[in-house]
């Protein structure tokens, strides 16, 4: 029963998010050997002032050793 959440600025349609989440689950029920009908993706819109605090030190940088793609930047002061 994969959940995958996805944050990103805000800006994305209901339907660019619709679609977005179902190649997501299309990838992952295919990569994970489960059935799509198990996987749930949300989406959440983070203003881009807030993603330091939202997103980068809540996790990112504590899951650090969970991700298997990491990020091209830093939001290091």
């Amino acid at each position: 029963m994969p959940h995958v959440e996805i944050n990103c600025f805000s800006g994305r349609t209901d339907e660019q998010k619709y679609i977005c989440a179902d190649k997501v689950a299309d990838v992952i029920a295919e990569t994970l050997g489960c059935k799509k009908t198990s996987v749930s993706v949300a989406i959440k819109d983070i203003p881009e002032e807030e993603w330091k605090t939202a997103v980068w030190d809540k996790h990112i940088v504590p899951d650090k050793e969970y991700l298997y793609k990491e990020p091209g930047y830093s939001c290091d002061d």
